[in-house]
């Protein structure tokens, strides 16, 4: 069996879960839905999640182990959230948030505006600061690929657009 479908879910307080036609999310921050697999057995007792394969073929163990993570990764956002933070590396690169899209400037001739899809929020604590929150791990971090995406970091300098806690090795200048 695998080893991440092992251990059960234990929900916080103010999450509801519903089994009917797929799994249903919901708590403080919204509600999230995720289509369930014929694979695996989920079982619901006293605020415990479990999830078993149904056979023991190697499809279903895998199943098992992944529908567990993106059930915990739901429980988690629907109650707490998630959050990347992006820092802008560069002289004159610059963000703003206006509403549902963010301004960037980023050493190109023209202004980059990034439309955030539905559910994403955006804060700009500083001009060089990004924060990027939401109740859907994926949808997250797919915005934030999204807007590094426009000047990743380059290695000689380390200019552009990169995770907070991302380390960018530089490499050293051609020598003569």
């Amino acid at each position: 069996m695998s080893r991440v479908a092992n251990n059960p879910i234990t929900l916080p307080k103010g999450v509801e879960v519903t089994l009917e036609g797929g799994i249903s999310v919901k708590g403080p921050l919204g509600s999230l839905r995720q289509a369930a697999s014929p694979n695996v057995a989920v079982a619901l007792n006293e605020g415990v999640m479990t999830f078993a394969p149904v056979d023991a073929s190697i499809q279903a163990n895998a199943m098992a182990g992944t529908l567990r993570a993106l059930v915990s990764n739901m429980v988690q956002g629907v109650s707490r959230g998630f959050e990347k933070k992006l820092t802008l590396v560069g002289v004159g690169y610059r963000a703003q948030a206006q509403g549902d899209a963010l301004n960037l400037t980023l050493g190109f001739s023209h202004p980059v505006v990034h439309k955030m899809p539905a559910g994403i929020k955006v804060e700009t604590p500083t001009q060089t600061e990004i924060v990027i929150k939401g109740i859907d791990r994926q949808a997250v971090g797919q915005v934030a690929a999204d807007v590094r995406a426009y000047r990743p970091p380059e290695p000689y300098k380390g200019k552009g657009v990169r995770y907070s806690d991302e380390v960018v090795i530089k490499k050293e200048t051609k020598k003569k």
